[in-house]
């Protein structure tokens, strides 16, 4: 993906070297995570999946600028320097972001709405958000109750170890993806599936509404992916880099590698090939309406 002359988006919060996020795990907040050995990987796959996709974190851990510039960190009387490659991360951050920002206006505004921007924090390791305490394990996640999508900048480099993905334009897919879920929270549809899923009659109808909802952030992100192709962004094998970062966080597949078994009742994110034509339904619509999974 060609973004290095492109726009920065300003809602930037950048949090690295802040005393709130460090690469240890804060005393008395989250549950220790074990990371060693071939479980520990599927633990990881598992906890990056669900962060990946927006699930609640609370139950599972206690500016505009031109083309070239930098970000500016925001965390006043902290001191920081990244890693050249860890610096470039945050500029292609930067500018997924004002991609985000620009679609969701323009789609808004064509529908007589505003868009409310939504603001993205960077940080290392741990740091609190409005929805619980987020760590680096758990993967990007937005919180509907502060408006804010967190991530962690060593996703990008996990991705590629272990999410079969890699390459900018699959790591602006998991921004986009995340964005989704704010369009989502502004629309209304969040809230209306937690009032659904706090009437199911069972545990199974529940997750089918989770997986609705997290197929339709794909989808969303799909349009944004379209809106970037239109711009002449892509480049060859960009789609099928973000294809095959779908496909590795599917619930199928995840739980094969957990558990050895498939259990579909309990999937929360829906399946590889799901994911997959969902981002591409986005994709070559370009259309919201052509979004809507709980018609399905």
């Amino acid at each position: 993906m060609r973004w290095e002359n492109e726009r920065r988006s300003q809602n930037i919060e950048d949090r690295r070297g802040d005393v709130r996020s460090s690469r240890g795990r804060a005393m008395g907040a989250g549950i220790p995570i074990p990371l060693k050995g071939k479980a520990g990987i599927v633990v990881l796959l598992v906890v990056l999946a669900g962060g990946y996709f927006g699930l609640d974190l609370t139950p599972l851990l206690e500016g505009e600028m031109p083309g070239g510039q930098t970000i500016e960190r925001q965390t006043a009387g902290q001191s920081y320097t990244p890693t050249q490659e860890e610096q470039e991360m945050a500029d292609f951050t930067a500018v997924a972001l004002a991609k985000t920002e620009d679609l969701w206006r323009a789609q808004f505004n064509a529908q007589g709405m505003q868009y409310r921007e939504p603001t993205l924090v960077i940080y290392n390791g741990s740091t609190g958000t409005a929805c619980g305490y987020g760590q680096a394990a758990m993967g990007p996640f937005y919180c509907p109750a502060d408006e804010k999508v967190y991530l962690d900048l060593s996703f990008y480099n996990d991705m590629k170890r272990n999410l079969g993905g890699g390459g900018d334009f699959a790591q602006g897919y998991v921004i986009a993806h995340e964005i989704g879920h704010h369009v989502q929270n502004l629309l209304g549809i969040s809230t209306k599936v937690r009032e659904l899923q706090s009437k199911a009659k069972s545990k199974a109808e529940a997750n089918r509404l989770s997986v609705q909802l997290e197929l339709q952030a794909d989808c969303l992100a799909g349009i944004w992916g379209r809106s970037v192709q239109h711009q002449n962004l892509l480049e060859a094998g960009d789609v099928e880099k973000a294809m095959r970062t779908a496909a590795a966080i599917g619930d199928d597949r995840l739980q094969k590698e957990a558990r050895g078994v498939v259990v579909p009742d309990s999937f929360t994110h829906g399946t590889s090939q799901q994911r997959q034509q969902w981002f591409m339904r986005g994709f070559k619509s370009g259309d919201l309406n052509a979004c809507n999974t709980f018609a399905q």
